[in-house]
């Protein structure tokens, strides 16, 4: 199973991509292992329209177009459940053993994902109740990738 991660804006050179770098890297290290076939990242621009309806349905439609055939959607959002890391790692597990061919990670623009495709997501996810900076929810969520497959593999970085 391929891990997909889309995210509309980029990071700019700095500690966060480096961090995110890191943890992709692990992961691309430990989850060929466990039968997934990397963690691809989709760096979408921003949309530049006025309003913020505008806004998300460029971005939502600049999304959709990136979301391979079969495979499962996960959105972060505000709204998602406060997942814990052992729980999304059993949710990921399942969608490889099943045969899901990729999950995909979406982190939308500064005015959040479109109701589509909320509701077309298998899981939303959020990361606490708190506004995170979208360079922070692609740390957190590379970090949470990276997590996933050490307790997929039983590595000892989780200690729960």
């Amino acid at each position: 199973m391929r891990i997909v991660v889309i995210a509309v804006g980029r990071l700019k050179q700095g500690p966060e991509r480096e961090l995110a770098e890191r943890y992709r890297e692990r992961f691309d290290d430990l989850g060929r292992k466990l039968g997934f076939r990397g963690l691809d990242l989709h760096e979408l621009p921003e949309s530049r329209a006025r309003d913020a309806a505008t806004r998300i349905s460029e971005e939502a439609a600049a999304i959709a177009a990136l979301i391979p055939g079969r495979s499962v959607l996960v959105c972060l959002d505000e709204r998602g459940q406060n997942i814990d890391s052992a729980s999304l790692a059993a949710q990921i597990g399942r969608w490889r053993d099943e045969g899901v061919p990729a999950a995909v990670f979406v982190i939308g623009g500064a005015d959040g994902l479109s109701p589509e495709l909320r509701r077309r997501a298998k899981l939303g996810v959020a990361f606490g109740a708190a506004t995170w900076p979208h360079q922070i929810v692609r740390v957190l969520l590379f970090e949470q990738i990276y997590r996933t497959a050490t307790i997929l593999a039983g590595h000892p970085y989780h200690r729960a």
